[in-house]
């Protein structure tokens, strides 16, 4: 069924995406007229999102229940196209939507309703510092965090507002598009770090650029980023501080504590529109500390879903929020893959979105789950580690130690101020939120033990 919508839905999407001229060539002029072969189709884009306004539900409304209140806003049970994420959007980006988010999906082909389902709706904790370019940019808007539901048809939604609702309210419904590649149960996806010289044909700037701030670490258009030993790894950061001796991997090859590097799946390997985000990347000086969350999206997912459930965060990120890229550097999946995050060079100190006003100098790792009631996988918190004591590595940085980082505004601490954070800390250290929930931050303190071993430290 999803297969059969979504050349519809490419049809949409390509009239507001502009598509390679050889793609719209009329046909060769020897061939008679009548007898021209048809154009190729129009590339299937990958993802669309579907915005529906929220409608005002009187007290004479019974099909949502009492739960929406007289002033409450929503939508009743309706078919639409296939999605598997959702969220609720609103206009203004620093407006809290205090009060409940309730969802209930229809499985796709199967009639069966799902039980309501909780939104996170405190997410303006996320996002771009105050006062940078990002931040403040007309296109942001206010955002629940995402859930993840599965391959849905029909939707239902409540919103109540414990104080007047936030103006503008829509409810975003994300298909991620199919895979790129097919990944076995309980693994990431297997396809070889394939290589294509620079240029390609049918690849876009964005692609290469995606590409090549990864040059030396893996192919051109590799999948994945393979994994080191801790000799390797060490001689590449030496390699690497040769190129820019005055960079971070000089800093690092200077000292012996890097851990070796963890296999990291790229963004072409989850299938990253790199159409969609803004162009160029924005780098800060350094990296000292790791800001661990949680997605929040719900642990209802298999991690051969991982890249799709990437992928709608990643669009609902740009395409629903206004963020200019997919908010964290990194994601980590219940089977301990780890993916490559915001773009820009995962061995660089690329800004992104995830701790509003400690994202300069800082990275965020997002485990994709909910992690407040449910205790997180240890191959994730395994991930943490492996990942933090080759990152944190290459910037001389001791997991198990402190770091300081001056406040951008907008969290717990004024702007200016000079904070100091564990080198792996939680996103509830710098604001007040429940992320990366209670049983994932109190794995934190194990992941900084394992990290400091990973990286050879008594």
């Amino acid at each position: 069924m999803r297969a059969s919508l979504a050349s519809s839905i490419a049809v949409t999407c390509a009239a507001v995406l502009a598509l390679p001229v050889s793609l719209t060539a009329p046909a060769a002029a020897t061939a008679p007229p009548a007898a021209a072969p048809a154009l190729p189709p129009a590339p299937e884009l990958p993802g669309s999102t579907q915005s529906l306004p929220l409608e005002p539900l009187g007290s004479a409304t019974r099909a949502l229940g009492d739960a929406a209140g007289p002033d409450g806003q929503g939508l009743t049970r309706r078919d639409v196209r296939p999605f598997s994420l959702v969220g609720v959007v609103w206009d203004d980006p620093r407006a809290p939507l205090h009060g409940t988010v309730q969802v209930r999906t229809r499985a796709t082909g199967g009639g069966t309703w799902s039980e309501w389902q909780d939104v996170e709706t405190h997410n303006e904790e996320h996002g771009a510092d105050p006062d940078t370019a990002e931040g403040s940019a007309r296109a942001l808007r206010g955002s629940t965090a995402p859930l993840w539901v599965g391959d849905s048809d029909g939707v239902e939604i409540r919103v109540r507002g414990e104080e007047p609702l936030p103006a503008g309210l829509r409810l975003e419904l994300v298909d991620p598009g199919e895979d790129p590649t097919t990944a076995p149960e309980g693994a990431a996806p297997r396809v070889r770090g394939a290589t294509a010289p620079a240029g390609r044909a049918g690849a876009s700037a964005a692609e290469e650029a995606a590409s090549a701030v990864n040059a030396r670490l893996a192919p051109y258009g590799a999948t994945w980023i393979p994994a080191l030993s801790k000799e390797e790894t060490e001689r590449e950061a030496r390699a690497l501080s040769q190129a820019a001796p005055a960079g971070p991997a000089a800093a690092a090859a200077a000292k012996p504590y890097i851990g070796p590097r963890p296999k990291i799946i790229t963004r072409k390997g989850w299938g990253a529109d790199e159409r969609i985000r803004e162009k160029g990347f924005v780098y800060t000086k350094t990296i000292k500390a790791a800001f661990v969350h949680h997605s929040a999206t719900g642990n209802n997912y298999s991690c051969k879903q991982a890249p799709s459930v990437l992928r709608s965060i990643y669009r609902y990120h740009v395409k629903s929020s206004g963020w200019r890229d997919f908010g964290y550097n990194f994601a980590v999946d219940k089977c301990g893959n780890i993916y490559e995050g915001r773009a820009g060079g995962v061995a660089k100190p690329v800004m992104g979105a995830h701790t509003l006003g400690f994202n300069t100098n800082s990275m965020g790792i997002a485990v994709l789950g909910t992690f407040s009631r449910s205790a997180p996988p240890a191959a994730a918190v395994t991930a943490i580690a492996r990942l933090t004591a080759w990152k944190l590595g290459l910037h001389g940085v001791n997991p198990k130690g402190t770091s300081y980082l001056i406040s951008g505004g907008g969290n717990l601490y004024k702007k200016g101020k000079k904070v100091r954070f564990n080198a792996i800390a939680g996103h509830r250290d710098g604001f007040a939120t429940d992320c990366p929930g209670g049983r994932l931050y109190n794995k934190l303190g194990t992941a900084r033990t394992s990290s400091a071993k990973y990286q050879g430290r008594p």
